[in-house]
């Protein structure tokens, strides 16, 4: 098979299944289970405050996803694909068919609040996202921008992460309850949900990308989003790594935990 950097824009477009094989390989190179941080994170390597900086961390992300779906939806002009896109958003912020937020029908927000509660975190420091690392607030505002600034089919392409999703959310459960107290119902909530939200979610994905990208330059952009997408959650664990694991140089301003000494920079 001709190698994607060998082909001119101009190219043939890739077989259904050829472009299928190019996307999971995306996953297989540079997912991010594959990072050293998630790997001591999983196999119970980490100290409590190590997992609660990733949690309040990761929530940034959270947070952010209705945004980066929202504006998507503000693009699309077909009514239907919004329908579809819409359960996204109502699976983050929780809201219900009519109006209200009801227990056991918490969103994907509620959830992570759930885990950060069970590590100790105060829900209102939690929220003002005052504690989180520069790289995690560049990285997630990047996503929601690609979202909002490029073509419907490279947004929803930088979604296919969710192809690799069950695999890492199934290694976290089972990493957590070993290795961690604070692993209960509760706290890993959101993360049994999402195992059965995302497979949902990559069918339609997968199928609109595969359906959509019907030449050879839309199909090496859909490639590129999801790879970009892959890039923006590696950069997130490097920044954890670099303040909380080695060298351990929290910058100013982010959370420290009890234990950890604050850095202190000079000129």
């Amino acid at each position: 098979m001709t190698s994607l950097e060998s082909r001119s824009p101009q190219s043939a477009p890739m077989s259904r299944e050829e472009f299928e094989t190019e996307l999971y390989k995306v996953g297989e190179r540079q997912y991010h289970d594959l990072h050293p941080f998630h790997k001591l994170l999983h196999g119970g390597k980490l100290a409590h405050g190590q997992v609660q900086a990733w949690a309040l961390n990761r929530f940034y992300y959270q947070v952010s996803i209705p945004k980066k779906d929202l504006a998507l939806m503000s693009r699309m002009d077909d009514p239907a694909l919004r329908r579809e896109w819409l359960h996204r958003v109502l699976d983050h912020d929780g809201l219900n068919e009519d109006g209200s937020q009801k227990e056991g029908k918490d969103g994907g927000i509620e959830r992570w609040l759930k885990l950060t509660d069970g590590l100790g975190l105060d829900r209102d420091y939690v929220r003002s996202l005052e504690g989180i690392l520069p790289a995690t607030r560049f990285a997630v505002d990047a996503y929601v921008h690609f979202v909002s600034t490029r073509t419907t089919l490279e947004a929803v392409a930088s979604s296919l992460t969710e192809l690799f999703a069950s695999a890492i959310h199934k290694e976290r459960i089972a990493g957590f309850e070993q290795n961690y107290e604070f692993a209960n119902d509760q706290t890993l909530s959101y993360f049994r949900k999402r195992l059965d939200e995302a497979p949902r979610d990559v069918r339609f994905g997968l199928s609109y990308v595969l359906e959509h990208a019907r030449t050879y330059e839309q199909q090496v952009k859909s490639i590129a989003a999801l790879r970009f997408k892959t890039e923006l959650l590696w950069a997130q664990l490097d920044a954890l790594h670099h303040a909380y694991v080695t060298p351990g140089l929290i910058p100013p301003g982010a959370f420290v935990p009890e234990g950890m000494e604050p850095t202190r920079f000079t000129r």
